[in-house]
């Protein structure tokens, strides 16, 4: 938004925010002291924890902000409940919300939560105004989720499933252990309060703490210490230029419980047409944002032409090599699927296929020492 003139503040949400944040920092803890807390309370908080950040970061998220996977519609009832107890509005809201901030991410006048405007707009400050009231009955980017009858039924009754959940369930839990008000504030603020800031580091840190892999060209970075508090969410770089990836971590060993959920849902047939980007099409965005990065690092040195050539040439052939490899790796899948029968031919495409794999790997070594340099 342009202009000096601020909109006005939205007063429930400044309660809610800041109400739950001085009972969780001070009461919680006085609690805690005075009268203890036992391991049912630990217990309840880390399911009730993450039942909200992933029905955030997998349903919200993934699946209704980006359509990267497809889901039966006992798990997108699962979803459509623990986005009302996570407390971050309805799913068709913040899928809205959501789709205009990577249609137009980093734009100070079109990106609801845009990281250029700071960290607290981007983490809190953006809903504490009305900075997007238009965007409060305007779900025209949403056409598909309006289809959605699980998401309409959780938009009409939102605010009810919000007391419902955020009330009852630490109650239900309270009667059962007999402590009330412990699990009122563990499971209820704590977890709430928790839920909420986590869930908002991915506007926030997740935008300016971390890495940049696969593109410059806007404020997202790869953090895997923020991954770790987001539910696999701080590989914001890489989402922000896959964004039809339903993983973040694209590695074994990058944690994105997100991704190990909808995988997993997958073998039980919860989740079905699971979208992933290509190999060839990661491994060039990587190339390509190594190549920029050197580039502007080279452009001061007195060489810098005839290193920038360099740096080129080295890259063009890396592009070459690579399309050649996994040609001939897609040739390989297609025999196999195939079956062909001629042993003959099959054993070609091999030898070619681990030659293309030799050549991939000496070049992307040289690549690789050759940008390191300039990094």
């Amino acid at each position: 938004m342009s202009g000096s003139s601020k909109p006005p503040l939205i007063w429930l949400n400044i309660f809610i925010f800041l109400s739950s944040f001085i009972v969780a920092t001070v009461v919680v803890p006085w609690y805690g002291i005075t009268l203890g807390y036992g391991a049912e309370h630990l217990i309840w908080f880390v399911v009730a924890f993450s039942f909200c950040n992933l029905s955030i970061t997998a349903g919200y998220h993934r699946l209704w902000s980006h359509k990267t996977f497809e889901a039966h519609w006992s798990l997108r009832l699962l979803f459509a409940i623990g986005g009302a107890f996570a407390l971050q509005n309805s799913a068709l809201h913040w899928s809205s919300d959501h789709r205009i901030h990577h249609k137009h991410v980093d734009n100070n006048d079109k990106d609801p939560y845009s990281a250029k405007r700071g960290f607290w707009f981007s983490h809190i400050g953006w809903m504490l105004r009305e900075y997007n009231a238009n965007t409060y009955t305007d779900y025209s980017n949403c056409r598909d989720l309006q289809k959605d009858k699980i998401v309409m039924w959780q938009h009409k009754y939102y605010v009810p499933l919000a007391i419902a959940t955020n009330f009852g369930i630490p109650i239900l839990l309270g009667a059962i252990y007999g402590d009330m008000i412990g699990m009122l504030l563990v499971v209820g603020v704590l977890r709430l309060v928790l839920s909420h800031h986590s869930t908002f580091f991915i506007n926030s840190l997740a935008h300016i703490w971390g890495s940049q892999p696969y593109t410059d060209k806007n404020t997202a970075r790869d953090n895997g210490v923020l991954a770790v508090f987001t539910f696999g969410e701080g590989y914001h770089n890489y989402h922000h230029i896959f964004e039809n990836d339903y993983r973040n971590g694209i590695y074994w060993w990058q944690y994105d419980p997100t991704k190990w959920l909808i995988k997993s849902c997958s073998w039980l047939g919860l989740t079905k047409k699971l979208r992933v980007t290509p190999k060839l099409k990661i491994e060039k965005a990587k190339a390509k944002q190594a190549l920029t990065t050197a580039s502007k690092n080279v452009s001061s040195l007195p060489n810098a032409k005839l290193l920038n050539e360099a740096l080129n040439k080295e890259f063009e052939e890396l592009m070459v090599k690579m399309s050649d490899y996994y040609d001939v790796k897609k040739q390989m899948l297609e025999a196999k699927r195939a079956d062909l029968t001629q042993k003959y031919e099959r054993s070609l495409l091999k030898v070619r296929y681990q030659q293309m794999k030799s050549d991939l790997a000496a070049q992307r070594k040289s690549w690789e020492m050759l940008v390191a340099q300039y990094a």
